[in-house]
């Protein structure tokens, strides 16, 4: 099993950066999950030799639209809140958009099409909160506008090591000609 996750990142990031567990570059959380090695795709050549599908771009080519849609989207960054256990984690909510929603859903549906689980299915579709952890004195204030202008598909554990991320795709706003 791979656990991924697809992040709207706040602050500048490079696809194919890694870096440590505990020192996230600022993101909205879009879903994270765990899905087979293979997203539940094998195929077998003219000689019946079965071959394995690259996760990354499989995921990649089956969001690819709904992610573009939704680059260039504006969102407010809403008031201060606490999540998990005892509201311990500082975050900021991101103000109900649209567009925003729209996206988790679509994630959420290629997820589920590739077979994959969601840890925390309760934060998901309806129950979506989206919002932004700060990091030590890293965070966004309450009434500050962003751009939705990188996602990414992170890996949570790259080559087996748990203590860092890697980011395998990026999509960012105007890349491809968007507007």
């Amino acid at each position: 099993m791979r656990n991924l996750i697809l992040v709207a990142f706040t602050e500048p990031v490079v696809e194919g950066t890694d870096f440590p567990r505990e020192d996230w570059p600022l993101h909205i959380t879009l879903v994270r999950f765990d899905v087979d090695s293979n997203g539940g795709a094998e195929g077998g050549d003219a000689s019946g030799a079965v071959q394995t599908v690259d996760l990354p771009d499989l995921i990649a080519g089956l969001i690819d639209e709904p992610v573009r849609e939704a680059l260039g989207a504006r969102l407010t960054v809403g008031a201060d809140a606490g999540f998990g256990r005892y509201g311990s984690i500082p975050v900021n909510l991101v103000e109900p958009s649209q567009p925003l929603q729209a996206l988790h859903e679509a994630l959420m549906r290629t997820v589920t099409d590739l077979g994959g689980r969601v840890p925390s299915p309760h934060h998901t579709m309806e129950g979506f909160r989206p919002h932004v952890s700060h990091h030590g004195e890293k965070r966004l204030h309450p009434g500050t506008e962003v751009v939705l202008d990188r996602v990414a598909l992170v890996d949570m554990a790259p080559d087996g090591n748990h203590a860092v991320r890697r980011i395998l795709r990026l999509w960012k706003f105007n890349d491809a000609g968007d507007a």
